[in-house]
């Protein structure tokens, strides 16, 4: 899996918008205002991820390509390596949960407009 399809499903969640707010080199993956992915722009792919820290402490025992977030909340985030030693659809259920995780902490208004 590459950036760009990392990218596109980040994107094509309700509500998702792009940012740069540490500049150039890192997009931010926000819904409504609150971050849920962190992408770095020209490495290999790799995606940082808000995770249930239970879950988070799984992840990291179970693949080595999962990290504690770099520059991040290590209790919450996580760094996953995307070289293909993870399959697409466990990436894919990580960027969901973060997105989950986010909108479930939004207020119920907030929420109700993402349907």
């Amino acid at each position: 899996m590459d950036r760009e399809t990392l990218r596109s499903h980040c994107l094509s969640k309700s509500g998702v918008v792009e940012d740069f707010p540490f500049g150039p080199d890192v997009a931010v993956m926000k819904v409504l205002g609150k971050m849920f992915a962190l992408l770095p722009v020209g490495t290999a792919a790799r995606i940082s991820l808000k995770c249930d820290p239970a879950w988070a402490q799984i992840l990291r025992q179970t693949y080595p390509a999962v990290t504690p977030g770099w520059h991040l909340n290590k209790q919450h985030w996580n760094s996953v390596e995307v070289d293909g030693s993870i399959s697409d659809d466990e990436v894919f259920e990580m960027i969901d949960h973060s997105y989950d995780l986010v909108v479930k902490s939004l207020p119920r208004k907030d929420r109700e407009r993402l349907k």
